[in-house]
């Protein structure tokens, strides 16, 4: 029974990674610019394209269907002339896999950094994720998402997070964005704890409380966490490197007023 099915859930993975036709992807942001932007640690979200998108789209309420991490040019070159390798991301079909920036230049991606990781916590969530790299997708988890995208059904909203979090809990199969919750577990880095505030039991000091953090389950995190989480600043690499309206080259400048 389970060699039957990894047998349709490859076939499932081939049909849900298909693109969508009608999809317009807009890239914000060019290959260079998000090479020299990106530190090693940051979540990559991006706009998928796919089938598999649309379900995770529709299940988040989110513009965000795939994380990948960047680690940094820190993995051997398989040819002199080819791109580093620089993302690691679960693919539906590959698995845990290292990527070149360019697997993603077309299309509409956003930069989270992880606020105040220390360099050895940051070296740490790298180590983690390319220690994964071959792992193979959640399979059971491609179910889950078949069911909630033929046809798109009515979810209550209260209900979408666990439905991203039905698959298998082998913890040797990943998800995109469980694998980096899982890295930044590892170093106790914050993306969205349950906090729940205790207050004192002395008459005298009712105004005393603390916050106390309760990691969430990896399996519960999805692209979007990364986008809303206190914690993780949003990067924009043109106002990063500097941006001033006025350099604009604009198709109409030298136009005299008035002038069709």
């Amino acid at each position: 029974m389970g060699q039957v099915t990894e047998i349709v859930g490859r076939g499932l993975a081939h049909f849900l990674t298909k693109p969508v036709r009608q999809s317009v992807q807009v890239a914000t942001i060019s290959q260079e610019k998000l090479a020299a932007t990106l530190q090693p640690g940051d979540v990559l979200l991006v706009e998928g394209d796919t089938r598999v998108s649309v379900a995770i789209k529709y299940l988040t309420q989110s513009t965000w269907s795939h994380a990948a991490i960047y680690i940094g040019n820190v993995l051997p070159h398989s040819a002199p002339w080819q791109l580093p390798q620089v993302l690691i991301e679960a693919d539906l079909k590959e698995g845990v896999r290292a990527i070149t920036l360019a697997h993603y230049a077309q299309m509409h991606t956003r930069i989270c950094r992880p606020v105040g990781l220390n360099d050895e916590d940051r070296k740490r969530v790298v180590d983690f994720v390319i220690a994964r790299i071959g792992q193979h997708y959640d399979l059971k988890h491609i179910f889950d998402l078949l069911r909630y995208l033929l046809p798109t059904m009515p979810v209550p909203t209260r209900f979408r997070r666990r439905m991203l979090a039905l698959g298998s809990g082998d913890p040797t199969r990943a998800i995109c964005s469980t694998l980096i919750a899982q890295a930044f577990e590892s170093v106790r880095y914050p993306i969205l704890p349950e906090i729940q505030r205790t207050w004192s039991d002395d008459p005298r000091h009712t105004d005393c409380y603390a916050d106390i953090y309760h990691i969430r389950h990896y399996s519960l995190y999805t692209p979007r966490d990364f986008d809303i989480s206190p914690y993780f600043d949003i990067i924009k690499p043109v106002i990063e490197n500097g941006f001033d309206y006025r350099s604009l080259a604009w198709s109409d400048k030298d136009r005299e007023p008035g002038c069709e």
